[in-house]
């Protein structure tokens, strides 16, 4: 079993964050700020520039939460320090994509453009064929960059659609045509 909860969370210099009541967190970096409220089992304490997660019994399940709540301060301390970003390839020629203010408009085969809105705290720039979604909440950048995927599938016959950078598609054999007739 992981033991990933007892390790500390290091605080960068830029980075500072305040523990609000006993379970609410804001994190305050030069990306910008989030705030999020964790499990009332859990303690969060703050000591010498690292952030530590105790939990209140040995059960499964609070030992499930302990891990997970410190991989969601460490995505909070990431992502006001450094950001996240997910890349997008659109795998055919003829397909394109255009950012429009506060919307991106997809072009990927169907007879009319298909519109998704930007959320407040993402950035999508689309250079050529590739779609780029950042931002400084982890589950929200992976969260709209799944949506732009979901948009256009892969087709596994002829490799078309949206795909994350480096990721490969088993490509499937079409159909056998005859070639000896009686």
């Amino acid at each position: 079993m992981s033991r990933i909860g007892r390790k500390p969370v290091p605080i960068p210099e830029e980075t500072t964050v305040i523990l609000e009541g006993a379970h609410t967190l804001i994190v305050k970096g030069p990306k910008g700020e989030i705030k999020k409220e964790f499990h009332p089992s859990m303690r969060i304490e703050i000591e010498d520039g690292v952030v530590l997660v105790y939990r209140n019994s040995d059960r499964p399940y609070y030992k499930a939460i302990h891990g997970t709540t410190r991989a969601l301060i460490n995505n909070m301390v990431v992502g006001v320090s450094r950001g996240f970003s997910k890349k997008l390839v659109i795998n055919e020629k003829t397909y394109k994509a255009n950012v429009n203010g506060d919307k991106v408009e997809f072009y990927i085969g169907f007879n009319h453009p298909v519109v998704l809105e930007i959320p407040e705290g993402i950035n999508i720039s689309v250079e050529n064929q590739l779609v780029t979604v950042s931002g400084i909440d982890k589950e929200l950048v992976g969260k709209i960059a799944q949506k732009i995927r979901h948009l256009r599938t892969v087709d596994p016959y002829k490799v078309k659609g949206i795909i994350y950078e480096g990721e490969r598609i088993r490509r499937k054999a079409g159909k056998t045509v005859a070639t000896g007739a009686k």
